[in-house]
């Protein structure tokens, strides 16, 4: 064939496949954003997508596959391309119109030359075709959650291989810590908790038989109440997964807990997983402070009963409270140094609950690894995501990271879920590498929104003297945050709805009564659980109430105690309560 006839096919097979040249493409000023270990640079494959972004996948030719956060009538993915060799997209088109799609979509791999993808009740999966973009075969369910209660908090769906054709699919629970009263101030667990025959686990299913429910798998491992991130580790052929630990240990027993414990407490859970494992949820949960399982107050704990039967599978790292750990990747390249072989990279999203402490998270780290076991201390990898330092509410971070994939040079891909945006990581440093490369990045760990808060300079509540903004923080503000605003994604804002300043029975009896399932505020929808306020006081409630319907943009008229107390004598008349 002539040169000039070779050099045009393979300048057709880059442009149609997706397939980069080999030489890496240049970084962006600034790695764009991104602080990263000394060799490290960075560009921005994609500055926005309209839809956000949650996990990603990076096919074998350079093709980046997203679950969108949003996703819209067109569809629940996208697929981007970069046709030129530059590390920018140049294509990105959605794809994977399917029902249920809300905003706890997240699992996106590639596998066995399908795209396997997940929404909040389903895991589907489509065939890829060499050479093209988008797959055009047939949306196929893989796995069908269909239990009768629907979508829940932690419901989110991410997935994992094995190398024997076994999908792994998480169940989340579907509340806090499997209460009575599911997030109401001393109410005791339930002993045994039901959740647990079909949340609160992993199961293990057929990656190539369709419609398969849950009782067509077999539970691999329980105890784990809320995972968004896992991977098999092929290394030592095993399962491992980041936990998200329980909330509201202040706000429930503040006879029991502080305010900073209930900050730093319990662990997100770094777990090596075999079947079998019981990790402990809802009985205990992990305090790395101390490194044990402690028994949670709602089955009689007081914070220092441990665990002492031995049942239970302690992490492999405990890191801090309420971090948000969604993702988790093992890194089997070449491009990086050594030290990165075998080894962790996770994804922590960033607390919403830490009031009165300032919000924390919202970086990748790595976990080195060494005979399939971790070295020792984690290590921040990327910082610079939420641009501002210290965070007061989630909303004030820029970007949260989210998915971690790896591309077929072995550069590393980090998503965003705030603005759709998507990083590329590449190694371009010298073949020494060590502490003194790592050193910049140690120093972050200073930073207020990594460090552990000082109890009283971090204090951010220090000097309130306000009775109805102390009710809200402690209430309210996990959840809505300090201006109100909301998370983004769960919680919805709380200034110029309807929702906080029209009809004032329908505001108080959402309060008294909580509520559990979707909602549109603004015309957004959100997804998640309010729990009942009926502890608290008529005095409480009208304060708290009227601090909301005056504040964060609202001017809307007070509510008295009187209010308060019709409304509960209403519904306690409708329900047959007291």
């Amino acid at each position: 064939m002539p040169r000039i006839k070779l050099l045009g096919l393979v300048v057709l097979l880059i442009c149609t496949s997706g397939i980069n040249p080999t030489t890496m493409p240049k970084a962006d000023p600034e790695n764009g954003g991104l602080f990263l270990p000394d060799g490290f640079e960075a560009l921005v494959v994609v500055d926005s997508l309209r839809e956000r972004a949650r996990h990603i996948t990076v096919n074998t030719n350079g093709d980046i596959y997203v679950k969108l956060r949003f996703p819209d009538s067109i569809g629940g993915n996208a697929a981007i391309r970069d046709a030129n060799g530059d590390g920018k997209a140049d294509q990105v088109v959605k794809f994977g119109n399917y029902e249920d799609k809300g905003s706890y979509g997240t699992a996106m791999k590639v596998h066995n030359g399908y795209i396997y993808f997940s929404s909040e009740l389903y895991v589907f999966r489509q065939k890829l075709e060499p050479g093209k973009l988008v797959p055009t075969g047939p949306i196929e369910t893989v796995v069908i959650d269909d239990h009768a209660h629907g979508r829940h908090e932690h419901i989110a769906k991410p997935i994992a291989f094995d190398k024997k054709g076994n999908i792994y699919v998480a169940f989340g629970a579907p509340n806090n810590n499997c209460q009575e009263k599911n997030r109401v101030p001393g109410s005791p667990g339930i002993n045994p908790c039901p959740w647990l025959d079909d949340h609160g686990g992993v199961w293990k299913f057929d990656a190539n038989k369709l419609n398969q429910r849950q009782e067509d798998g077999v539970r691999y491992a329980t105890g784990l109440r809320s995972i968004v991130g896992m991977d098999w580790n092929n290394a030592d052929d095993a399962l491992y997964v980041v936990h998200h630990g329980r909330d509201d240990l202040y706000r429930l027993y503040p006879d029991i807990y502080t305010p900073w414990q209930s900050a730093m407490l319990p662990s997100e859970e770094f777990l090596k997983i075999k079947e079998g494992d019981d990790a402990g949820w809802p009985y205990y949960y992990y305090d790395q402070l101390v490194g044990k399982r402690i028994l949670a107050p709602e089955y009689g704990g007081d914070g220092k009963i441990a665990d002492s039967s031995g049942k239970y599978v302690d992490p492999l790292i405990g890191f801090p409270g309420h971090w948000a750990p969604n993702d988790l990747f093992f890194y089997t390249g070449n491009q990086f140094p050594s030290h990165y072989k075998n080894g962790a990279f996770i994804a922590f999203h960033g607390s919403t609950n830490r009031a009165p402490y300032p919000q924390s998270g919202y970086i990748i780290v790595f976990v080195p690894f060494k005979n399939n076991q971790p070295t020792g201390d984690w290590e921040v990898f990327a910082d610079g995501f939420a641009e501002v330092d210290p965070i007061v509410n989630v909303n004030n971070a820029r970007y949260r990271p989210m998915g971690i994939s790896m591309g077929p040079d072995g550069s590393m891909y980090f998503s965003d879920t705030e603005h759709g945006k998507i990083w590329r990581v590449m190694y371009t440093g010298k073949k020494k590498f060590g502490k003194k490369q790592l050193a910049s990045m140690e120093a972050r760990k200073l930073q207020a929104h990594i460090r552990t808060p000082d109890i009283k300079k971090d204090d951010l509540e220090a000097g309130l003297v306000s009775n109805s903004e102390k009710i809200y923080n402690r209430y309210c503000s996990g959840c809505h945050q300090k201006n109100g605003q909301g998370d983004g994604n769960r919680f919805p804002p709380l200034g110029n709805t309807d929702w906080v300043t029209g009809d004032k029975n329908r505001l108080i009896r959402l309060v008294l009564m909580g509520m559990d399932g979707p909602i549109e505020v603004n015309g957004k929808p959100y997804n998640s659980n309010m729990p009942q306020h009926r502890f608290l006081k008529d005095e409480d409630i009208a304060q708290v109430l009227t601090y909301i319907r005056s504040q964060f943009g609202n001017s809307a008229s007070a509510i008295s105690p009187d209010e308060v107390s019709e409304v509960r004598k209403e519904i306690n008349t409708q329900t047959g309560s007291k």
